[in-house]
């Protein structure tokens, strides 16, 4: 049994998806990120004190947790033989665009979503130079992952992987961030392809009750546990004292 440590953010759906195509018997226990203090659970399992994480009981001393999304993905493909070819230029292109990914397409898009959108909301025109910044990023990356489908069926070749389950609840935000998928025909033939597939079906059905649950924490949120939430403060280091920034 795996434990999937998480909330609904896209970071979580991508080991949602994983687990799901593996077919493997899984418990997501949610982690509210809103409350007013830290959950200890999570301080315990991820010094970063983000999600996801996962606990494998199967996994050697007695299931030691593992955090950050991509390498909790690589994990369960070698495990399991599935979706990450086991070597040569077939697995490099896989690891390359789940690199892609996890260091330009999350946070980049991140970034846009709290300056682009969030920022824009609460304190209109404050922000404009991140928000120009990240938007016009966010617009390159649209744009190179549909260049890169229009070459390949999908991000790392001729086979689904886990670069694709990766980058899939990312791409999700293209509309929300103000482009259209007639311009990335490439991206939407993909995004179509990827959402039909059932173990994508059956992971956002676990998924999506989460986004009220996380919603209305968000909007029930002190100031204080926005701060921490959005990286305002420093948090809190494992012996009491702040962590260095």
């Amino acid at each position: 049994m795996i434990e999937l440590y998480g909330m609904s953010s896209p970071n979580v759906r991508k080991v949602l998806i994983l687990l799901e195509e593996l077919a493997l018997p899984y418990r997501l226990c949610h982690v509210d990120l809103f409350g007013a203090q830290p959950d200890a659970r999570l301080a315990a399992l991820n010094p970063l004190g983000k999600v996801p994480v996962i606990v494998d009981s199967d996994l050697a001393g007695g299931g030691r947790p593992i955090f950050e999304s991509g390498a909790i993905l690589i994990y369960l493909a070698e495990k399991h033989g599935r979706f990450l070819p086991p070597e040569g230029p077939a697995r490099y292109a896989v690891l390359q665009w789940l690199m892609v990914q996890m260091a330009n397409v999350g946070p980049i898009f991140g970034q846009h979503n709290h300056f682009g959108l969030v920022r824009a909301k609460s304190h209109p025109g404050e922000d404009a130079y991140a928000a120009e910044r990240y938007r016009a990023l966010a617009a390159g990356l649209y744009a190179q992952l549909d260049d890169r489908l229009a070459a390949s069926p999908w991000l790392g070749g001729a086979e689904y992987s886990i670069a694709d389950m990766a980058t899939w609840p990312w791409a999700l935000y293209l509309e929300r961030h103000g482009f259209g998928w007639d311009a990335h025909p490439h991206l939407a033939r993909w995004q179509e392809a990827v959402a039909a597939r059932p173990a994508v079906a059956r992971a956002t059905a676990v998924f999506t009750p989460y986004q009220a649950i996380d919603r209305a924490g968000l909007e029930a949120a002190s100031p204080a546990a926005l701060a921490r939430f959005f990286g305002r403060v420093p948090p809190t280091r494992a012996g009491g004292g702040p962590a260095e920034m």
